[in-house]
């Protein structure tokens, strides 16, 4: 299929010490897993399941331990770095120090897979950054500081500069995690509509289960214990994977509703 594709994927990280020395540590083996273009997949499960983790291993932050990942049919894994990253376009939860850098400075730096070094621009790299920037809604931000825009507008930005590499893929770990509710919102339906009108392959790994359920057309739900389940959030919701991943003693998550409840008698 075009997009993502992972086959029996392992990652996770390489014991150091010179008693342990390449011994592998697996978060996740043995994952299957697609996500199309033109589509918004969302990657859930508790804080240590592995969300993190995989994500930097699909970016090439990290080396896979084993299978494979193809993007378009390509060996993603197999990618020399310039390639990926004009490929691959990465938004992490790190909040950067921008300096004196406008919103349209960084943009500009998602060219720099294109430009090489040099970070020259063209009027092909212009136009590039002129479309990234439109297709965010982001035009009065440009001249402004980075610095000075709040939390929400300043991920708007850093969308803009991944989009500017002109990537098949778009990963993003935890984007909205400093944002207030409307940002959030706002957020999850700019990448949804940025998918299909781009034709864009979007991975993004958030702990906003509910609103995430409400968006994704796709989700890769990790169950904490090394496993993974695929489907429609309905699906997933309908099987109990959600709940079984979610559940607490205090609330219930309700397929019918897509929400969390408060169990009977709880707090009592």
């Amino acid at each position: 299929m075009s997009g993502l594709v992972l086959s029996g994927l392992t990652v996770g990280y390489r014991a150091e010490g010179a008693l342990r020395r390449g011994r592998a540590a697996p978060v996740l083996s043995g994952v299957d897993a697609a996500a199309g273009r033109g589509e918004l997949t969302v990657l859930l499960g508790p804080n240590g399941a592995g969300k993190s983790t995989l994500l930097r291993t699909l970016a090439g932050l990290q080396p896979a331990l084993g299978g494979s990942v193809t993007l378009d049919d390509a060996d993603l894994l197999a990618l020399r770095a310039p390639d990926r990253a004009r490929r691959v376009g990465v938004v992490l939860t790190d909040r950067p120090d921008p300096g004196l850098l406008t919103g349209r400075d960084v943009v500009e730096l998602g060219r720099l897979p294109h430009t090489g070094a040099g970070g020259v621009l063209g009027p092909a790299d212009d136009a590039a950054v002129d479309t990234a920037i439109d297709a965010v809604r982001a035009g009065p931000l440009a001249g402004r500081p980075l610095a000075r825009l709040s939390d929400g507008e300043r991920q708007r930005m850093m969308v803009a500069r991944a989009l500017a590499q002109q990537p098949s893929l778009l990963l993003l770990d935890e984007p909205s995690a400093f944002l207030d509710v409307a940002a959030r919102v706002a957020l999850l339906g700019l990448l949804r509509r940025l998918a299909r009108e781009q034709d864009l392959c979007v991975l993004l790994s958030t702990h906003d289960l509910e609103l995430a359920l409400r968006l994704a057309d796709r989700a890769w739900l990790l169950d904490g214990a090394g496993g993974i389940v695929t489907g429609t959030p309905d699906e997933l919701a309908a099987c109990g994977a959600i709940g079984a991943a979610f559940d607490t003693d205090e609330l219930v998550f309700d397929p019918g509703s897509g929400t969390f409840l408060l169990r009977a008698g709880a707090g009592a």
